[in-house]
């Protein structure tokens, strides 16, 4: 009798359900990962998580969570009480970015392959959301994580500021930084890279004075060059900064070139995007919303691109290049990245999530140079000498 079936599974899943919510702790997250792969990740980890919420946490249409990939690492509680609080707003914001980015990239994917979904915390406050496929058939790997931390600023990230020209008071330090931070390695040589990182921060002074500050980016690494595809890329970044000003994305691109320099190859890492740091040019309020712009552009600018070239044909020789090229992303993010120093000068600091960023595979051969005229010689022309696009 398929009625009687039905109430067999329900109430073997509400058993399943109370299991996962009464249990230890670190248990629950183990149940949580077997569990995820017949109801879901995100929508387990919000059932264990709500273990702990009451009827005062019950967060209200504004801040909407059950698409997220998982709960926020912010309790319910500090959300709803805080929710005018920037710290909160950049929080909402990079939790859906990271979802509807993951959700697009699973539409691009083999339907068997679906984002591991990893929520971690950390010792010495917050924690964070990174979400991977690893090994899929369009993506050799795809990461995008959220970091929302707190606690001390560690004397090595001050003295990076202070290189900067931050004005830092104080010998202890209260910070907070939320982010978003992405990078996509595809399988198909002919499918670029995507990176994209979106953060806020905020200093607490010793005297009480709060400094706060937005950065990020986005930025395309072909290992093939199709110009109307770096076209499309840089004019959807462009319609987002046109948005808030003009001037905008002559200067962050620029910025972006200036930046992802790989100095001891003197070549760029890719065909560029934008890129900004310290961006406190108006108030608050405003500065949020020229990084949601931005963030909101990612979609648009780079999935027709993957749905355009994913299944393109390439040979053992193409395969190799993009192995090397991508040795060369290796050696920027190894030796010059900023936001791989702060993470890994970062008390508590959660390595796997810092070098998500680097591919499965990667090539380095000694003294490897493209013959003249071929289509990789082409793509090394343009990043030894960065080009404007549109």
């Amino acid at each position: 009798m398929k009625w009687a079936q039905s109430i067999t599974v329900t109430l073997r899943t509400i058993r399943t359900l109370s299991t996962i919510v009464t249990c230890h702790a670190r248990h629950r997250r183990m149940i949580v990962r077997f569990a995820g792969l017949g109801l879901g990740a995100a929508t387990l980890t919000t059932v264990a998580a709500a273990s702990g919420n009451t009827n005062a946490d019950v967060l209200p249409p504004s801040l909407d969570v059950s698409s997220f990939m998982a709960e926020p690492v912010t309790p319910r509680s500090t959300l709803i009480k805080d929710k005018d609080d920037m710290k909160v707003k950049m929080e909402m914001l990079i939790m859906k970015i990271q979802a509807d980015f993951c959700r697009a990239l699973e539409n691009e994917e083999d339907p068997s392959k679906k984002f591991i979904v990893d929520r971690w915390t950390r010792a010495e406050g917050g924690g964070g959301v990174t979400c991977v496929i690893q090994n899929g058939k369009t993506f050799e790997k795809a990461g995008v994580n959220v970091s929302v931390v707190h606690g001390i600023l560690p004397v090595d990230a001050v003295r990076q500021m202070k290189a900067r020209g931050k004005e830092l008071i104080g010998k202890e330090l209260p910070f907070f930084a939320a982010g978003i931070s992405s990078v996509i390695h595809p399988s198909n040589p002919h499918v670029p890279t995507v990176h994209f990182n979106y953060r806020y921060f905020e200093v607490t002074q010793e005297n009480g004075e709060k400094m706060w500050w937005f950065g990020g980016g986005t930025d395309l690494t072909p290992y093939y060059l199709v110009e109307e595809d770096v076209r499309h890329f840089h004019s959807t970044l462009k319609k987002a900064c046109d948005l808030h000003d003009a001037g905008y994305y002559p200067k962050f691109k620029k910025w972006c070139d200036e930046y992802f320099l790989v100095s001891h190859r003197n070549e760029s890492r890719g065909v560029g995007g934008i890129f900004f740091d310290d961006f406190e040019m108006h108030s608050q309020e405003d500065s949020f919303k020229f990084v949601k712009s931005c963030a909101e552009s990612v979609i648009p600018s780079y999935v027709p691109l993957v749905k355009q070239h994913r299944n393109d044909p390439f040979t053992s020789a193409e395969r190799d290049w993009q192995l090397l090229r991508r040795g060369r992303y290796v050696e920027f993010n190894l030796v010059y990245d900023r936001g791989t120093k702060f993470g890994l000068y970062t008390p508590g600091a959660r390595i796997e999530s810092i070098l998500m960023s680097l591919p499965v595979y990667a090539k380095w051969e000694y003294m490897h140079s493209p013959s003249d005229g071929t289509p990789e010689a082409k793509l090394t022309e343009i990043l030894r000498n960065p080009k404007e696009w549109i």
